[in-house]
């Protein structure tokens, strides 16, 4: 009687049209199995992408409520501290830069903002050509081969002046764009600056250039909570189950006037998934190894979250890593499905799979190998270490354009679906929670692969 209370609590915390989705089957005179709580899924989701949180912005207000609220659902569900931490807040600093007004004149004519565009790590840049130090000229040809060499001097090294032929337009647009945003870096930005211009290098060149550039350190905020594990002598085998609740906050307004990014996929989703799977392994109770979940912050800005957390690690004492990115749709495969990075580099996946002997659901090998998606998501940093650290996803990437739009929203997912992923997830990880599987390790790399 007790189930079935539970089950009617649950099913009445839905909406009336999701709760023929989502029904608590318990067989007769046998207790229901421990299932992912789709009041939980459905709950948690609609808060981490709603208005509300504004998009859940890197060093913006909406994500430090996200990371508040995710903290709040740590405690709620009875979840420890990492140990070294008075709370669920992992605090770390970085540096963050934006970008003041630039001018430009060259032979006596001022340049249209359209065609300058400044990336500077000083807090103010004045050049002219009189200089008794000249910066660098650098002149991008319209061939293709030419993008690397612009693209590069976004990071710049020494004061660089690039004139870009008007064949790369469109890049130069981007790249302009990617200049008007603030920057953050884990380290202060060193004194150099890289000043573009959209147009032939005259023969002869004179020119005033000024620009400005704020920059402060600001404190952000991964959430990381601990199931210990039963097993005192697998005290030293954490699972990591993870995902990242930044996305890209208040951005500029669509046709329709929306500004903001709310993240629903990406990956408001597989941030719902972390604190479901957390409270689904709380409820069983009986997990052999220690499980690490972790809500990243940063991951649209670099990684810098999942960076900082694998340095409080020691690698070798992570078994794995569930990293759980973009869920909120049907995988190309079909409904039951979804997809696991770096499928080839450890035994995870068929590990993982051999525990769901029986039911309809299928792990498959990444399908899009051109996107790099090993190394694109919150996975990378650990894996790189040697850790068998993976990102399950089922977003069909390369067609789906609602990716990093305003478009991202509650109402485009398939929650149904998705929380059948996630109940996958929980049992396929019954053998690495409770110490019947350890997963080969991945060969540790010295570069980033990127």
């Amino acid at each position: 009687m007790k189930n079935l209370l539970l089950a009617g609590c649950l099913l009445a915390a839905l909406p009336v049209a999701a709760q023929s989705k989502f029904k608590v089957k318990v067989k007769p005179g046998r207790a229901a199995e421990t299932e992912v709580s789709a009041a939980t899924v459905s709950r948690v989701m609609r808060t981490l992408a709603s208005d509300d949180m504004q998009g859940r912005g890197t060093g913006q207000p909406g994500g430090l409520r996200a990371a508040q609220f995710l903290a709040g659902e740590f405690a709620r569900i009875g979840l420890q501290p990492l140990p070294g931490l008075n709370g669920f807040e992992q605090t770390f600093k970085v540096y963050q830069t934006k970008p003041g007004a630039a001018t430009a004149v060259l032979n006596e004519k001022a340049l249209p903002p359209t065609q300058v565009a400044v990336i500077s790590g000083a807090p103010a840049l004045s050049w002219t050509s009189d200089d008794a130090t000249p910066v660098a000229v650098v002149t991008i040809g319209p061939d293709h081969t030419e993008r690397g060499k612009l693209l590069a001097l976004r990071r710049p090294t020494a004061n660089t002046l690039v004139f870009v032929d008007t064949a790369h337009t469109k890049l130069f647009g981007q790249i302009a764009q990617y200049a008007a945003r603030p920057k953050i870096s884990p380290e202060q930005a060193g004194p150099y600056s890289t000043v573009y211009v959209l147009g032939a290098r005259p023969s002869t060149l004179t020119y005033r250039i000024s620009a400005s550039t704020v920059g402060q350190p600001i404190e952000l905020r991964n959430v990381v909570g601990v199931l210990p594990g039963r097993d005192p002598q697998r005290s030293k085998e954490n699972v990591v189950f993870s995902g990242h609740y930044d996305h890209l906050g208040i951005v500029k307004s669509s046709a329709e006037g929306d500004s903001i990014a709310n993240g629903a996929d990406d990956d408001a989703s597989g941030t719902t998934a972390v604190v479901a799977l957390a409270e689904y392994f709380k409820k069983k109770n009986d997990n052999a190894r220690p499980l690490m979940f972790v809500a990243f912050a940063a991951e649209e800005v670099g990684g810098f979250g999942s960076q900082f957390f694998s340095k409080q690690l020691d690698p070798q004492q992570v078994t794995a890593m569930f990293n759980i990115e973009m869920i909120g749709k049907e995988a190309k495969f079909g409904p039951n499905t979804a997809f696991i990075t770096g499928y080839d580099r450890s035994d995870f996946g068929p590990l993982l799979q051999a525990n769901l002997a029986g039911s309809k659901f299928r792990f498959e090998p990444d399908p899009y190998p051109e996107q790099n998606l090993f190394y694109r998501s919150d996975n990378a940093t650990l894996a790189r270490l040697g850790v068998p650290a993976h990102s399950i996803s089922t977003d069909q990437i390369p067609t789906d354009k609602l990716y990093h739009s305003v478009d991202d929203e509650v109402e485009s997912l398939n929650l149904q679906n998705m929380t059948a992923v996630i109940q996958a997830i929980a049992q396929s990880a019954s053998g690495l929670a409770s110490g019947r599987q350890t997963p080969t390790r991945i060969a540790p790399e010295s570069t980033s692969g990127k």
